[in-house]
């Protein structure tokens, strides 16, 4: 599997689900869409997924997290991304070329009013869940290697420090109000 087909199974599991801004509802279809694929192409959806998420382990996105969500630990911050990997490929690569971008999507206009966070642990194992689906056994062991990049040292400052957030991010500070 490559970048292309496993966006393709986003859009499509978005495609079926009746909100595709929930993230669950995505990673769910998606997980049922990729468990009727050759195995070898789910074991290699894991690389692609964990690709993903590496590109996107960036401060500028962390900092946009932890404003959208009311703070963001690292588990959380993995959870984030896994909510943005399944809004699809448009949304991932414009919030990765600005974060900020954000403020534009209904749903977290929508959530800056509500207190809703975004958040999707199950984006996570698509593949995994997919596998075992397919499969009834687990991803092997060595099914992917993941080594995250060094953070943004320029975006080295505590994120509490809301004035120097609604310097870097001022759409989505003023959507939430910072």
């Amino acid at each position: 599997m490559d970048p292309n087909t496993f966006w393709k199974l986003i859009a499509d599991a978005r495609a079926s689900v009746s909100d595709p801004s929930d993230g669950h509802a995505v990673a769910a279809a998606a997980t049922t869409l990729l468990a009727d694929r050759p195995p070898a192409e789910i074991v290699a959806a894991q690389q692609v997924l964990w690709e993903l998420l590496t590109a996107s382990y960036r401060n500028p996105l962390w900092g946009a997290a932890y404003l959208i969500n009311g703070g963001c630990s690292d588990d959380a911050f993995d959870y984030f991304r896994g909510w943005l990997l399944t809004q699809g490929e448009e949304i991932y690569t414009a919030t990765l070329a600005d974060p900020d971008s954000l403020a534009a999507l209904p749903a977290v206009v929508a959530a800056a009013e509500s207190g809703d966070e975004f958040e999707c642990e199950d984006a996570l194992s698509i593949a995994w869940n997919a596998h075992i689906k397919a499969t009834g056994m687990q991803l092997p062991q060595d099914a992917f290697r993941i080594r995250y990049p060094a953070l943004d040292p320029e975006w080295d400052f505590d994120f509490d420090d809301s004035a120097e957030l609604a310097t870097r991010l001022p759409r989505l500070a003023a959507l939430y109000d910072l």
